[in-house]
């Protein structure tokens, strides 16, 4: 992948984003709040600044893959940071977060900004992103808005191989049982 070579990319990749004194840096808080892993949150942030620069560089409007939104959402909260510093400083122009109206026609309009958007990363950058942060938009816009967010602290929680396991061994339980009866 090669990034862009000019000034306002240079600016974007070396901005570090919250203050360099905190216990809890922007990553660290990043990969807690979304129990992702230090090096998952990295690059994120990493794809969160390839997204800021195509949302001043693509020419049309930009959506951000699910990823880096986290990312965006989190920066707002470091205000200062982002307001004070990275708007006026880094990018030299504000970058609001609106979100969608709801209803179909944002559902599609924004499904098309977003497939639009992984075009002009390809063109920006020389690659596409990476699925792993940016997915396809059909997942985008079908799959991921039905995820939520959960406290794992809040029940117990089983993923769909152990569950589809349990189930199994439960049925063959009973079905063992009623043939021994």
């Amino acid at each position: 992948m090669s990034p862009p070579r000019d000034e306002l990319w240079h600016r974007i990749a070396a901005h570090d984003i919250g203050p360099s004194d905190a216990s809890l840096s922007f990553a660290a808080r990043l990969a807690r709040e979304n129990r992702w892993s230090h090096a998952h949150a990295e690059a994120v942030i990493g794809e969160y600044k390839r997204f800021c620069y195509l949302a001043l560089t693509a020419g049309h409007e930009v959506t951000p893959s699910d990823a880096v939104d986290q990312a965006w959402h989190l920066h707002l909260t470091y205000s200062r940071d982002y307001w004070q510093s990275f708007c006026p400083d880094v990018l030299r122009a504000d970058m609001h977060h609106g979100p969608t109206k709801g209803g179909a026609a944002e559902r599609d309009r924004f499904y098309h900004q977003y497939a639009a958007t992984l075009a002009a990363y390809e063109a920006a950058f020389g690659s596409a992103p990476p699925a792993a942060i940016w997915p396809a938009a059909q997942r985008r816009f079908s799959v991921d808005p039905k995820a939520v967010r959960v406290n794992f602290s809040d029940g117990i929680f089983l993923s769909r191989r152990v569950a589809l396991a349990l189930g199994l061994i439960f049925l063959m339980v009973g079905w063992l049982a009623g043939r021994i009866v």
